[in-house]
């Protein structure tokens, strides 16, 4: 699918993911459109494309009667990023407001139904596998597309809401023929992140030079925290190979356990600190990484960015944007809100 000149709406587009989603976009000549209620999302990350002209942006809340069909209509492509999310302190926290991602959906679903938009692109999550798989550190689990199914186990409202946006997209393919895909993101790190995000987090800790130094958990949790960059590829490679609604993972492979992304960002900023671990705060699941062999065999996908790399990247941009007194001031607030 060639995008340049394809008329595209990016739901949440002024988000982390989205933001960059929509640089790519823009590099590709795409007609872009941005809908966000900004309420995570930062008009900064997208004002150059706006001053430009590339990108129409609209400031609104889906879930508001009748903004759906208003920035669906003239679109031909849909990348849904949009939705009530945050990090485990949030999701954890907060799940009734994640309830709202399942009327969204919904309603956005419907629009780009009756308005003949030509693809759907979802951004779901590795929070849709069950729990009970995913309690065991020690095993050498890959979580596989087919894992998800009955008894089904999301984790936490955020997870049951994104299987709900799976199964819903997949009814408008199977009944009225809606061309589109699934991405299962996976703890997804990179610049333009927020503190409500481990990575983030335990790099702002490093920044405010905080000690001693706090770990939500034991440290034993595993994790396969995959770049932005490489979230990016995958969901334009889903929106060009994917038709039926199949939900793909798109996450690395690479196992990391949370203590040791901790010492690698200590050892990177030099920050010399006592390492304090706090179990009874939310950690979600054990152990959560993707198998990625679906990606590879139908998007010809693959990480590009290792997780060392990656971090290096991110520390290099939260150390030379941020401010040091203001992170200090919001740190423990951005833990758990949006």
């Amino acid at each position: 699918m060639n995008l340049n000149g394809k008329r595209i709406l990016v739901t949440g587009g002024a988000s982390f993911i989205g933001s960059h989603l929509t640089d790519a976009l823009v590099d590709k000549g795409a007609k872009v459109r941005v809908v966000d209620n900004l309420s995570s999302g930062r008009l900064a990350n997208i004002q150059s494309h706006i001053e430009s002209g590339q990108v129409d942006f609209v400031e609104a809340d889906l879930t508001e009667p009748g903004i759906a069909q208003k920035v669906v209509d003239g679109t031909q492509i849909v990348f849904h990023l949009a939705a009530d999310h945050g990090g485990r302190g949030y999701v954890d926290l907060h799940q009734a407001a994640c309830t709202t991602n399942l009327a969204l959906d919904g309603m956005l679903f419907r629009a780009c139904h009756e308005l003949g938009v030509e693809k759907v692109v979802y951004a779901s999550s590795g929070c849709v596998y069950p729990n009970h798989l995913q309690t065991d550190p020690g095993e050498m689990l890959y979580l596989q597309e087919d894992m998800v199914g009955p008894p089904f186990d999301a984790d936490n409202m955020y997870g049951w809401a994104k299987l709900m946006g799976e199964m819903t997209l997949q009814s408008f393919h199977q009944d009225w023929g809606l061309k589109s895909a699934s991405c299962r993101y996976f703890t997804v790190y990179g610049e333009r992140g927020h503190e409500n995000h481990a990575v983030i987090a335990m790099v702002a800790r490093a920044f405010i030079a905080q000690d001693p130094y706090v770990v939500w958990g034991n440290g034993e949790q595993i994790r396969n925290w995959t770049h932005v960059d490489d979230i990016v590829s995958g969901t334009i490679l889903a929106a060009e190979k994917i038709d039926d609604g199949t939900a793909i993972n798109l996450g690395t492979m690479e196992r990391t356990r949370v203590i040791d992304a901790v010492q690698e960002v200590l050892s990177y900023t030099g920050h010399d600190a006592k390492i304090e671990l706090h179990p009874e705060m939310p950690t979600g699941p054990m152990n959560r990484v993707a198998d990625n062999a679906l990606a590879s065999r139908l998007l010809e996908w693959s990480p590009q960015v290792n997780f060392v790399d990656g971090l290096h990247r991110t520390i290099e941009w939260y150390f030379s944007t941020k401010d040091r007194d203001k992170v200090r001031d919001v740190l423990e607030e951005r833990l758990t809100e949006r």
